[in-house]
């Protein structure tokens, strides 16, 4: 029998007075200050060096000071939506991204590299292109990665994280020709001639994960590729550490099975949860849930329950976002839902009849229409102001729908890396509405939060990036995407990464800004991004992040 070790015991042992040249407490009843008071992971006075002091005095605390000198605090970031086990995994794979590789070329040349390197019968795994930012402008094909290898599994995810490229090895042992059927909700991508291309997408990626997979059938998909329990623990361990470089102390895993809540566990046992965790279940397991008793929030600490994660649509990088129309790059190529409208609404009204938050992944308006008209249902049903059901990436949303959520409380949940990646990809894919893709500005204007969220390993975990392109919409490429009115403020920016996102996680009592009685979660930055030229922000190191009153990483 596991014995749990009491993970959310704080972890600080001394009382500390931390100060700095500024903190922005994103707090409004006190949004900047000079001096914190931390003890046992929470934060009790706050303000000027003096009243911090007399604080501690009052309290006959014997606090250290530490001097942070020039740098500015914030509130630890928060990532609401992100898929750390994955993105652990993916830390293991080839980094074929946009920074390692901007053509088919250099993509299998460091396949080769990587397949030099790994025993002969290890498969070959890359991850991070985005076809319209390679030179080719297309996906590559498995004739290009037989280059690679033609006696072993090759396998190179594309960015958005719902499908690929194999080589024609992988599509051969798993009985895979021409003649094969596209599955439900998936494909085998062919040429003209009718040719396997090698591609794949969503449900076809079962040849990969097993058909155990989560896939169309159990409501959307999961991409995990499966390992032992020793590796992914190492994986988690890795993905929590970069997490933390970037400034990151919360997070939301909107992708959790038996699998990621069984390493979480694991991890905790070992006393190895270095920030906080906000579990969303896949909504295969509603029932189960609901069956279990998890009808609302539960957990410590540092590890929650928060919510059912749902799929209403594929996704934009993938073409397989629900555009009924047909692509521009496309015409014959649609996308799809993953559910009837009929059928996402009644598992919209069980989870909100049992008063759980709903975060449901949705990029096209069509999607997003689904999403919003069954929350309006369920709401009718059930009337509650603060029932906080979420739109992941929530990607184009029409302005009437925005009103809509706006009334409803519904909170879409952005990734803005996502245009700074490949935003020229999403104007060539749906012509020239792509450019109002994650309209900030729009949101604001009606009312609508705002909060900000990586998606990694879709994108690398870093809020100060995710800021700077919600305050410039300037991509990698140099390219502005949409008019200024989409554009948001840095402090707005600020707020969407801290507590927006607690409050989207159902956290903000205890987290996203620096008040009395708060968790002692802070990140230590070497400027001031609310200060600083819009397109500097990317470029402010982080120094420290804390977690609990306890430094829990520290820059070179």
């Amino acid at each position: 029998m596991r014995t749990l070790v009491p993970f959310d015991t704080p972890a600080q042992q001394a009382p500390r007075i931390i100060t700095a040249r500024l903190i922005r407490t994103v707090d409004d009843a006190l949004p900047e200050a000079r001096a914190m008071l931390i003890d046992a992971g929470r934060i009790l006075a706050i303000g000027t060096v003096e009243e911090c002091r007399d604080a501690a005095s009052a309290r006959r605390l014997d606090a250290e000071e530490i001097d942070l000198d020039d740098a500015v605090v914030v509130p630890g970031f928060i990532d609401p939506h992100s898929h750390p086990l994955m993105y652990g995994q993916m830390m293991t794979w080839v980094d074929c991204g946009p920074e390692k590789a901007g053509s088919i070329p250099e993509i299998v040349a460091l396949l080769k590299a990587a397949a030099a390197d790994l025993p002969a019968d290890r498969p070959v795994r890359g991850y991070g292109y985005e076809q319209r930012n390679l030179a080719e402008k297309r996906h590559p094909t498995r004739f290009e990665l037989d280059e690679v290898a033609t006696d072993r599994e090759v396998y190179l995810m594309n960015a958005s994280g719902h499908g690929g490229v194999v080589n024609s090895y992988t599509l051969e042992i798993n009985g895979v020709d021409r003649d094969t059927p596209n599955p439900d909700g998936g494909e085998f991508f062919r040429d003209a001639d009718g040719e396997l291309t090698g591609e794949l997408s969503d449900a076809a990626c079962n040849i990969l994960t097993g058909v155990h997979g989560v896939k169309i059938g159990h409501h959307g998909p999961n991409f995990h590729l499966a390992d032992e329990p020793a590796e992914h623990l190492r994986q988690l361990d890795a993905a929590t550490r970069r997490f933390l470089a970037g400034g990151v102390t919360a997070l939301g895993d909107c992708q959790v099975t038996r699998r990621e809540f069984d390493m979480y566990l694991r991890l905790a046992e070992k006393d190895g949860l270095p920030l906080r965790v906000s579990m969303y279940l896949l909504s295969h397991l509603l029932d189960e849930a609901l069956d279990m008793g998890l009808v609302g929030q539960f957990g410590n600490a540092y590890l929650s329950f928060a919510g059912i994660k749902l799929y209403a649509d594929g996704t934009l990088g993938g073409w397989t976002a629900y555009f009924p129309d047909g692509y521009v790059g496309d015409p014959c190529r649609t996308g799809q839902l993953y559910h009837e409208p009929a059928e996402y609404t009644a598992l919209i009204r069980k989870a909100h009849a049992a008063g759980l938050q709903t975060a449901t992944h949705a990029q096209s308006p069509t999607a997003i229409e689904m999403v919003v008209s069954a929350i309006e249902q369920a709401l009718a049903d059930r009337p509650d102001d603060d029932a906080r059901h979420r739109i992941e990436h929530c990607g184009l949303p029409t302005p009437e729908q925005i009103t809509r959520m706006a009334a409803a409380g519904i909170r879409p949940v952005n990734q803005t890396q996502h245009y700074y990646n490949w935003g020229e990809g999403v104007e060539e894919a749906i012509g020239t509405p792509g450019e109002r893709f994650n309209p900030l500005g729009e949101f604001a204007a009606a009312g609508v939060p705002i909060t900000l969220s990586s998606d990694a390993p879709v994108a690398e975990p870093i809020p100060l990036e995710a800021i700077q392109t919600a305050v410039t919409r300037v991509t990698r490429r140099g390219h502005k995407l949409g008019p200024d009115s989409l554009r948001i403020s840095a402090e707005a920016a600020l707020r969407a990464h801290t507590y927006e996102g607690a409050v989207s996680l159902g956290r903000e009592r205890d987290l996203g800004s620096l008040a009395v009685g708060k968790c002692a979660d802070f990140a230590v930055l070497s400027d001031d991004p609310v200060t600083v030229p819009g397109d500097e922000i990317a470029a402010i190191r982080v120094l420290q992040t804390w977690v609990g009153g306890e430094r829990r990483y520290e820059g070179s």
